[in-house]
């Protein structure tokens, strides 16, 4: 048996833009400078008070809590505004209904986003029961530390050795390695191929529907 774990943001959704949003709104409402685009793309993946530490260059404190909670604040009122929709990358949904059909295989999430926001994903885009285990940022220290891979391989009984992050970020990557499960990159989310080789992918998808012949070899 097989264990696939997914990253959320950048590999399954497309949310940069709407969490760039929610940065600049919480940065310029505390007077500091928005980050560009780019900035934040490079911090998608991590916890979110270690995004926004390292955003600022510091290291997280009380200050960077509130930020973390203003940013939530934020992002619950963006959420909530008519026709929200945090878009799936074309190709993930027919990826998703193949492979949860499958009975060598199991899938699960790890990802720096929240419970609630991974619960909304779910229900929004009807994946059901298609995910048997899921760690978030409520749940594990930030990526690229293990804990995510290693709770999940535990409540999924498999092996590390057997199971792979699928991701965008080098924190995926690295995280991977941290955990000796095999790493993934993806190239249509938010880092750059060859970093994500640099940390460790084994390989790099180029649209979704690579992973089934990936699986398959």
């Amino acid at each position: 048996m097989k264990l696939v774990l997914f990253d959320c943001d950048g590999t399954l959704v497309d949310s940069g833009g709407f969490i760039q949003d929610c940065m600049v709104a919480t940065f310029a409402e505390a007077g500091f400078i928005p980050p560009e685009l780019s900035e934040t793309q490079s911090v998608i993946g991590l916890s979110l008070d270690l995004a926004i530490a390292r955003l600022l260059g510091r290291e997280p404190d009380a200050e960077i809590a509130a930020l973390t909670d203003r940013y939530k604040s934020h992002f619950v009122a963006m959420r909530a505004a008519p026709g929200f929709c945090e878009r799936l990358y074309d190709g993930i949904a027919d990826l998703i209904s193949v492979l949860s059909a499958r009975t060598d295989l199991l899938l699960g999430i790890v990802t720096g986003k929240s419970r609630r926001g991974v619960k909304a994903i779910i229900e929004t885009h009807g994946f059901g029961n298609a995910f048997c285990t899921v760690r978030t940022a409520d749940d594990c220290p930030s990526k690229p530390h293990p804990a995510m891979v290693l709770e999940c391989c535990g409540e999924a009984g498999v092996d590390p050795g057997d199971a792979m992050v699928v991701g965008d970020a080098i924190y995926d990557m690295q995280m991977a390695r941290a955990a000796k499960a095999a790493g993934i990159g993806v190239s249509w989310g938010y880092g750059a191929p060859d970093d994500l080789v640099a940390n460790g992918a084994g390989t790099i998808l180029g649209v979704p529907a690579d992973l089934l012949a990936y699986l398959d070899e």
